[in-house]
C-alpha cells in the first residue's frame, strides 16, 4: 500500500510539473527578463574560458559552480568566485522573473529545473556538467 501511495504521489507530481511547464512561457519578454539576460550575456564572455578549462561547471539545479579551483590561478580565484556568485544571482532572478511574468511565482522551482536541463543540453563539448549527483565532461 505504501509503494502504491508513493507511486501515485510521484506520478501526480510529474503530471503537475509537466502541465505547469507546458503552460509556462519560458521565452517571455519583459524589461526585467531582458535586463537579466543582458547582464548574463556580458558575463558569459568572462566565464567561457573557465567553462572550457573545467574550472566552472553547470549544475543540475540551473546554477553554476566553481568545480575545480586548482584550474584557476590563485590571483584570479576571488574574481572567478565573484563571477560565479553574480551569475547565480542573475540566474535566480531570471527564474523568478519568468515565473512572475507568467503570473505563477509558485512555478519558479519547475522553471529553474527546466532551465538547468536546457543549460546542460546546450553546453559545449568539453564543458563540465552535473549528472546523477556527480560531475562529467560533456
Amino acid at each position: 500500500m505504501k509503494k502504491l501511495l508513493r507511486y501515485t504521489t510521484a506520478m501526480l507530481t510529474l503530471t503537475v510539473s509537466l502541465n505547469v511547464m507546458a503552460a509556462a512561457d519560458l521565452e517571455v519578454n519583459t524589461p526585467g527578463v531582458n535586463a537579466i539576460k543582458s547582464s548574463m550575456q556580458a558575463r558569459h564572455a568572462q566565464l567561457s574560458a573557465y567553462y572550457a578549462s573545467g574550472a566552472v561547471g553547470l549544475t543540475a539545479d540551473g546554477m553554476i559552480a566553481l568545480r575545480d579551483a586548482s584550474a584557476v590561478p590563485m590571483a584570479a580565484r576571488q574574481s572567478v568566485n565573484a563571477l560565479v556568485a553574480a551569475e547565480n544571482q542573475d540566474r535566480g532572478a531570471l527564474y523568478a522573473e519568468i515565473a512572475n511574468a507568467n503570473a505563477h511565482p509558485e512555478w519558479q522551482a519547475e522553471i529553474r529545473s527546466t532551465f538547468g536541463q536546457r543549460w546542460i543540453q546546450r553546453a559545449q563539448p568539453g564543458w563540465w556538467v552535473q549528472s546523477n549527483g556527480g560531475w562529467m565532461q560533456k
